[in-house]
């Protein structure tokens, strides 16, 4: 009994018999994190959609917003936005009566002006001339509109498929299917996708982003489509790996260090001096590579874990509608467009850029009750480069487009690059803070002019300065405000600024004296990386061995009805371990010498290896019943997972 409560036994045989399931895993998981380093999933540019679209026309606009949203049954006929507040009790039938304009968009496609209503999912395409509501787009008229993403390509467009499931690439573009895909003769191999809901090219991908794409993220986030197009198993899969390699970590960390003597106890047959480890060969370098590397393996195992929200850990409200609607000043007032307006505003955005054809779409935004026209100067096709490709090189800093404001009621009034307080009525920015937490006191405004440990961006992408809000709230809230767009940048509190540490601080290093420090982030990473794929690939072979000798041994005793085979009595190859002269055993390739010296398998790893089936039966059990749910909707960590 005294040999079954051994906690050194269940330690090893733990350690081991996990570390054979997931040796080939965690090999993946570190020669792939170097490769997403420097590539990602393939992806189109918002930057590159506005250089291939057309140049905004309004000749042919006859339909202002409100008609637009009226056409797509966003708004009931007769009744004004300023009506239509969403409801409070949450009462779908009443919602349903309500308005959803969102957000509001127009820009061309083909010749013809669209009214772009809502977002994502959700969006519903009008064209802006006649009122017709965009359905489907068929075969002849996609391959009209990717045209526009191969500039300079001559060649045919082979139509590759009608996709009404995802492939490996549109595994994040799943609200936009059906789509149609269509294969280039260009050195690139290009692959086009276009929405049959939407009309719009929603990626493209390049043989080198799809290598680098299946080298990276696929193999690193098990992204592979048979799995992944099932959320909640592949949730359930990536947590229990996770959950499983941070297991192994610990009890190889634990082993570790018991094992090793600094005092060079262990004598080999093989040395003629003492060693400080026990193990030869391979495991040798396992031992000492786990001893400099298993923390940053276990913390690597641990981050990722975090990366999916497991269990609702760190979970935190977002920000509301209702602190939202303080700096937009309530639901977005698409009565207030008038077609007059929007030429006059179209016009005005189009000289302060200075060049023609330069603003190919416009959008609404709503600053304390005040519309506005936003609209970016879009690149020429000639100068979309930096922003093709945007799969490889994620953290490399790109071109930020101009971008220029001007009301929407007072067009006339003047452009301008960025809100400033005369544009946010009576009432400051650290009044409008207070009404986002009402009754919450403020503990302190600073003016950010930096980039703090929360509020930051290796590519510039993040607006500059920034007022950060610090509230004496139960959950101490933070807000980031943005003065430059008129609203807020950045939400946290004390559960998001533990999960920033512990997923993006030890996952990718992003810690303020190493973040910006490139090439210096790089080799530290790519250094821990190697550490951490050695740890892993030593045991491979030894591994290997183990698993065949096992199986020699059942095969044998089998054959020979539960007679176990004599003890050999020659060393290994590798040599035996002494102890003050005294031979204790002679050692293979494995981490420790189960207790079976005739290559019996013990009791112990008897039962180590049966707890291991009955917890992946059990895993997998739960993996079938979360599959089989129907209807269900996805989990926050779900949904925070299909937008990493």
């Amino acid at each position: 009994m005294k040999r079954w409560l051994d906690w050194r036994r269940w330690t090893v045989y733990v350690h081991r018999w996990l570390g054979i399931a997931g040796g080939v895993l965690f090999v993946a998981w570190f020669v792939s994190g170097v490769v997403m380093m420097y590539a990602r999933m393939p992806g189109l540019a918002n930057e590159e959609r506005l250089a291939r679209a057309p140049a905004l026309d309004l000749a042919g606009v006859t339909l202002t917003p409100l008609e637009a949203a009226r056409a797509a049954g966003l708004v009931p006929d007769g009744r004004a936005p300023a009506e239509l507040r969403r409801p409070a009790d949450g009462n779908t039938a009443s919602r349903s009566a309500g308005t959803r304009v969102d957000r509001v968009r127009i820009g061309m496609r083909g010749d013809r002006a669209v009214y772009r209503l809502g977002a994502s999912r959700s969006e519903k395409i009008v064209f802006a001339d006649t009122g017709e509501v965009l359905t489907h787009v068929g075969r002849a008229e996609a391959e009209a509109l990717v045209r526009r993403y191969a500039p300079g390509y001559d060649g045919p467009f082979h139509y590759d498929g009608y996709l009404t499931e995802p492939d490996q690439w549109t595994l994040q573009a799943r609200g936009q299917m059906p789509m149609h895909r269509f294969a280039l003769d260009d050195a690139d191999d290009t692959r086009l996708y276009v929405s049959s809901l939407t009309g719009d090219v929603v990626l493209r991908t390049t043989w080198s982003e799809r290598f680098w794409g299946y080298l990276g993220p696929v193999i690193h986030w098990i992204y592979f489509t048979p799995l992944r197009k099932h959320g909640s198993v592949w949730l359930e899969v990536i947590i229990w790996s996770s959950l499983l390699g941070c297991v192994m970590c610990l009890t190889g960390l634990i082993w570790g260090v018991w094992r090793y003597s600094p005092i060079r106890r262990f004598r080999l047959r093989s040395r003629s001096v003492p060693a400080q480890s026990p193990y030869v060969g391979l495991m040798k370098w396992h031992h000492y590579a786990g001893l400099f590397f298993g923390v940053i393996t276990f913390t690597w195992a641990y981050s990722g874990l975090l990366s999916v929200g497991p269990f609702d850990w760190f979970q935190s409200p977002g920000v509301s509608r209702a602190q939202r609607e303080v700096f937009t000043g309530g639901p977005l007032r698409v009565d207030r467009l008038t077609l007059d307006d929007l030429r006059v505003a179209a016009a005005e955005i189009e000289r302060a850029f200075g060049a023609a054809g330069s603003l190919k779409e416009l959008e609404v935004v709503q600053v304390r009750g005040e519309p506005y026209w936003l609209g970016y100067r879009a690149p020429a096709n000639e100068d979309a480069a930096p922003w093709m490709q945007v799969g490889l090189m994620p953290r490399a800093p790109r071109p930020v487009l101009e971008r220029r404001y001007v009301s929407a009621t007072r067009p006339k009034s003047g452009t301008f690059a960025a809100f400033e307080e005369r544009h946010l009525g009576d009432e400051s920015l650290v009044e409008l803070a207070r009404a986002a937490m009402p009754g919450v006191p403020v503990q302190d405004a600073v003016w950010l002019h930096e980039f703090d440990d929360h509020y930051y961006d290796s590519r510039g992408t993040r607006s500059l300065p920034v007022l950060r809000v610090r509230y004496r709230d139960p959950d101490a809230t933070w807000l980031y405000l943005d003065p430059a767009r008129g609203g807020i940048a950045l939400k946290t509190d004390e559960a998001r600024r533990q999960l920033r540490w512990l997923y993006q601080g030890l996952h990718s290093l992003d810690f303020p004296f190493l973040y910006y420090e490139r090439p210096l982030w790089d080799v530290v990473v790519i250094v821990l990386s190697i550490g951490g794929t050695v740890v892993s690939a030593t045991t491979l072979v030894p591994a290997w061995r183990r698993l065949r000798r096992h199986a020699a041994n059942l095969g044998r005793k089998r054959r020979r009805a539960g007679v176990c085979p004599p003890t050999p009595t020659t060393p290994s190859r590798e040599g035996a371990v002494r102890r003050g002269g005294r031979a204790v055993g002679r050692r293979d390739s494995g981490a420790c010498r189960h207790p079976c010296e005739g290559g019996r398998i013990a009791g112990v790893e008897i039962l180590t290896a049966a707890a291991s089936v009955v917890a992946a039966v059990a895993g997998l059990w739960n993996v079938y019943q979360f599959s089989m749910l129907k209807g269900r909707v996805d989990t926050p960590r779900q949904q925070a997972t299909t937008r990493t």
